[in-house]
């Protein structure tokens, strides 16, 4: 996951379900022969499911705007976000389905799947002036998906970690976590940004208050994921690298695959 995030789960019977659609949807599709047109007009992509309507999240919509039908899976503030734009209208083929935090529903091959608040925040186009970085809300969720027994748990974005999140990840098998700064004040150290992470609405790696410390203890496969390329375990053996693996923690690559 160099690229921007988003992941394709299935259940192994050639359909498959996209969890977010980042900007670089068109290239992930061409770098992944599972994901390619069985015909002319024939995409094995059948549904898409939103954990919130950031750019890096909804954009890549229009990467699948051909004539194939697809379903939308979002909660009510995401769906609304996408309609507001109209260049989201010449997505024809697409089937809308509002979900509710909480709310189970079921996609190819019976994967289970269900939506949960995480603290964070509203999309960067519309947070306003002063935007509540760490609430918990439907415009930010993380997805639970079960099939056969296997559960796995995606959350891209993460402002802390409720006590909530917690014993929903002890029972999953793995985990595919907020990744994005190492440290809260990194953007400011290195004079790319004027924000901390935790104004971004993303929790550190490292610190007292960081994931690692956080979700110390669960036994599930753990990965890093939605990465910013400022963050030193992009650099394999670099000290932060080897601090995060020692912990558990493996980090995201581009074609990664994860068999439950």
């Amino acid at each position: 996951m160099r690229t921007q995030t988003g992941i394709a789960v299935s259940a192994g019977d050639g359909r498959w379900t996209l969890i977010n659609a980042s900007p670089d949807l068109g290239q992930q599709i061409r770098a992944t022969p599972a994901l390619h047109p069985r015909a002319r007009r024939g995409s094995p992509i059948d549904a898409v499911v939103l954990t919130g309507a950031e750019i890096d999240q909804i954009a890549g919509l229009l990467s699948l705007r051909e004539s194939t039908p697809f379903t939308l899976y979002a909660t009510a503030a995401s769906h609304a976000a996408v309609a507001d734009n109209a260049m989201f209208d010449a997505l024809t083929m697409m089937t809308k389905r509002a979900v509710e935090p909480g709310g189970r529903f079921v996609l190819s091959g019976g994967i289970e799947a269900s939506l949960f608040t995480v603290p964070g925040k509203v999309p960067l186009y519309l947070e306003g002036e002063n935007p509540e970085t760490d609430v918990e809300t439907a415009a930010n969720v993380g997805v639970e998906l079960a099939c056969d027994g296997a559960r796995l748990v995606f959350v891209p974005g993460a402002a802390a970690v409720t006590d909530a999140m917690r014993e929903r990840f002890a029972r999953a098998d793995a985990i595919l976590f907020d990744g994005t700064l190492f440290t809260d004040d990194e953007m400011l150290r290195l004079g790319l940004g004027k924000k901390t992470g935790r104004r971004m609405g993303h929790m550190p790696v490292d610190g007292d208050d960081g994931t690692l410390r956080a979700l110390e203890g669960i036994k599930a496969r753990r990965i890093f994921i939605h990465i910013n390329n400022t963050n030193p375990i992009h650099v394999a053996g670099s000290p932060e690298f080897r601090k995060v693996e020692a912990a558990g923690w493996q980090v995201a690559e581009d074609g990664m695959e994860i068999v439950l």
